[in-house]
């Protein structure tokens, strides 16, 4: 069971450490890395390249975020130990994406693979989440404070609906992991320097 686990875990980090908006970036000639906010994410990719990579981009991100819990959870049907190593594979995935070995642990900010976590845990907390990050965006014009707000506001969904313990605490984590990775975005929603969406379109 041990090195089963150990091999899911592994794996599930692996798979949430490939650069998708790098490797999906390549044939334009433009590092992402180098650009924009330096991001390998979804949201430096559409600023750079347009809505139609910057989709792709999320689509991946997202689906590396599901798709280890997932298959995780159908190879370990039986196993006593399921929930817990699928919470290991989820926070796993997570930081892959966050510190990528294949670019020296210097990765994305986690949000759209902690999408993908999510949604395997919990697809009702999501759309509600997902509601938060759009019209905090609409409001605002903040992308950043969008993921903020809507990734803390999946705690209060997941209350709600009364998951089991380890969903909560794994969803806690990884939203504790977001903010921390937000913590620049942060300094600059606070003293008014962050960029912001609406005045990207006012000025075009």
């Amino acid at each position: 069971m041990f090195f089963t686990a150990s091999a899911c875990i592994l794996g599930s980090y692996l798979i949430g450490a490939i650069p998708f908006g790098l490797l999906l970036s390549r044939k334009s000639g433009i590092d992402i890395r180098t650009q924009g906010s330096k991001n390998i994410g979804a949201t430096n990719v559409t600023r750079l390249l347009g809505k139609k990579m910057g989709g792709l981009t999320l689509g991946c991100d997202v689906l590396k975020g599901f798709l280890p819990m997932f298959v995780v959870a159908l190879l370990l049907h039986a196993d006593p130990n399921r929930d817990l190593v699928i919470a290991l594979c989820g926070a796993a995935t997570v930081l892959g994406h966050m510190f990528p070995v294949y670019l020296r642990f210097k990765g994305g900010k986690g949000v759209a693979t902690a999408l993908g976590a999510f949604l395997y845990l919990a697809p009702p907390a999501v759309l509600s989440c997902l509601l938060v990050f759009v019209v905090c965006v609409s409001l605002s014009g903040y992308v950043s404070l969008g993921s903020l707000l809507g990734s803390a506001s999946i705690l209060v969904v997941l209350l709600l609906l009364q998951v089991p313990a380890w969903k909560f605490w794994l969803a806690a984590f990884i939203v504790l992991l977001i903010w921390l990775k937000h913590h620049q975005n942060i300094g600059r929603l606070l003293n008014g320097t962050e960029k912001s969406w609406q005045k990207k379109k006012a000025d075009e």
